[in-house]
């Protein structure tokens, strides 16, 4: 379809979506229409599947997390046209409209941003009138843990807490690549996967010239996790997000724009209240890293040396033609990572690590500079706040392997004494801020 009839969509809307439990394949249906005709879109996800048939209990609760799962993935294809209209498939309570909506606004907000759409963070979904029946209780809370894996340091730190602490998880990734196959082997735990497939019309359009931006993909990959727990009679989702993922980037038309708005506590508590609300469960889905720091994640991911050889945070990295290549070394993320693992480890180890020294190279400093916040605002990426960046450099600044490196000795004269004295004052290896840890993992990370 042309860009210019795409534009002209008003209303994006849910015709259905099911799930074969022979092959564990789940098609979602989506569709933006308006004056120019209809645009149809399917995605498919395709769910590990169980040594044994799942009972009737346990279908009746994995199609009420299904039904989520369609309302939130459509976010990938409502962005070619961002239409006026949001139009539900059925009646929806309360705390599942919350999610949808949030999704769709805060979770649109940096694509709204880039493209100049401020209806976008305004948008009100159209929920049919009707009674929404009652999800029968589905208590998971004591089963083992479905432990999410993105080949990380801070999804590391949680598998090996989780298993110090005898929880024995289950890692569990969506479309593994390279990285995370790795990542599992080395953590010697049996894994299970889900596929994700996005339509291809979608990659045509964008091609042509449709709208385009990031999405909250966090949100629909907690949701196939969670789907794929309550299908292996599994227990809780278990995610390693951050307490400064909660941060905004900046402030756009009164709204906040925050690059990981779905890793965030307000999209963990939006998520969870649905999940309780609209499928029953006693205990979804949580983050077990809420109330840390990422420089408290990486000085525990320090202690942790099995997985040196095939860790990785860098995003770019996948996209790489070399396997062997696990660091870009040239984005904000790899930059942010190596600022925090650096005054925990030799200089040896990270550099091993990293395949290079990026405090040796000075080509790296206005990329530095704007993660300490002398220039700019903080990337668009899943970095940490500029106060981590800046205790990290006060600390490899006392030590003698890093404070004559080029990029430390040019970041220190640079940083602003107002952020010396904010550092001075700094709370980043004291846990806090909200969190939804439940009680029995509440010492997991003590253990």
């Amino acid at each position: 379809m042309p860009n210019d009839q795409l534009r002209r969509m008003d209303a994006f809307t849910f015709p259905s979506y099911s799930i074969d439990l022979a092959t564990g394949e789940a098609l979602f249906d989506y569709a933006l229409t308006g004056p120019a005709g209809e645009q149809r879109f399917t995605e498919v996800i395709t769910l590990p599947l169980p040594d044994a048939p799942p009972s009737d209990a346990t279908v009746a609760t994995l199609d009420r997390v299904l039904a989520l799962l369609h309302l939130v993935a459509g976010v990938s294809y409502y962005k070619t046209a961002a239409p006026a209209r949001l139009v539900l498939p059925a009646p929806l309570g309360s705390d599942a409209v919350a999610l949808v909506t949030a999704v769709y606004t805060k979770g649109l907000a940096e694509y709204a941003y880039r493209n100049q759409l401020p209806h976008v963070l305004e948008l009100t979904p159209e929920v049919p009138p009707g009674e929404v029946p009652a999800a029968r209780v589905y208590d998971n809370s004591e089963l083992r843990p479905l432990s999410a894996v993105g080949g990380g340091k801070d999804s590391i730190v949680s598998l090996e807490a989780l298993r110090r602490a005898g929880f024995d998880p289950v890692p569990f990734s969506v479309n593994p690549n390279h990285v995370i196959v790795a990542v599992n082997e080395a953590s010697g735990l049996t894994p299970l996967a889900a596929r994700r497939r996005i339509d291809p019309v979608l990659f045509e359009l964008n091609a042509a010239g449709a709208r385009n931006g990031h999405i909250p993909v966090t949100a629909i990959n907690s949701l196939i996790a969670v789907a794929t727990a309550v299908l292996h009679g599994l227990g809780p989702v278990v995610m390693s997000n951050e307490r400064s993922a909660s941060d905004p980037n900046l402030v756009w038309n009164g709204h906040e724009i925050n690059h990981q708005w779905s890793k965030g506590v307000e999209a963990e508590g939006l998520l969870r209240a649905a999940l309780a609300g609209h499928a029953g469960l006693t205990e979804p889905y949580f983050s077990l890293l809420r109330s840390l720091s990422e420089l408290h994640i990486a000085r525990l991911f320090a202690a942790i040396d099995r997985y040196d050889a095939v860790v990785t945070s860098c995003n770019a990295a996948f996209k790489l033609r070399d396997a062997s290549e696990r660091w870009c070394r040239n984005c904000p993320k790899c930059r942010f990572v190596f600022l925090a693992m650096a005054p925990f480890m030799p200089r040896e180890r990270v550099v091993g690590i990293f395949g290079g020294d990026l405090l040796a190279d000075e080509s790296q400093l206005p990329g530095y500079r704007e993660l300490l916040g002398v220039d700019g605002h903080k990337p668009f990426e899943c970095v940490g706040e500029v106060e981590e960046s800046v205790v990290a450099l006060g600390l490899l600044a006392e030590q003698d392997q890093w404070r004559d490196a080029p990029v430390v000795q040019a970041l220190v004269a640079a940083v602003p004494e107002t952020a010396w004295a904010t550092a001075a004052r700094s709370d980043v290896f004291t846990p806090g801020g909200p969190n939804f840890v439940p009680a029995p993992y509440a010492k997991t990370l003590q253990a």
